[in-house]
């Protein structure tokens, strides 16, 4: 079951890290966030985040899709509260 916390969680963090990511000349912070975002949903909800991979397992993990993926990732966050 996917709680409305989860939901609300996960868009927080990943909204506030895709701006400063889309925003960042710095290819060293580009990289911490993937790193960081990479952590965060490996410990997320399973199903919220197959949800929002729509079957992908390397949804927000390649880092050459990576910033399609945070800003589909955080699209359908948001259509989810």
């Amino acid at each position: 079951m996917i709680t409305k916390d989860s939901i609300e969680t996960a868009y927080s963090f990943l909204h506030q890290k895709r701006n400063v990511y889309i925003h960042s000349s710095l290819d060293w912070q580009k990289d911490d966030i993937e790193l960081a975002i990479g952590s965060y949903v490996d410990d997320m909800s399973q199903e919220l985040y197959e949800t929002i991979a729509d079957g992908r397992s390397d949804f927000l993990r390649d880092h050459k899709r990576f910033q399609n993926d945070i800003a589909l990732a955080v699209e359908r966050l948001e259509q989810m509260l």
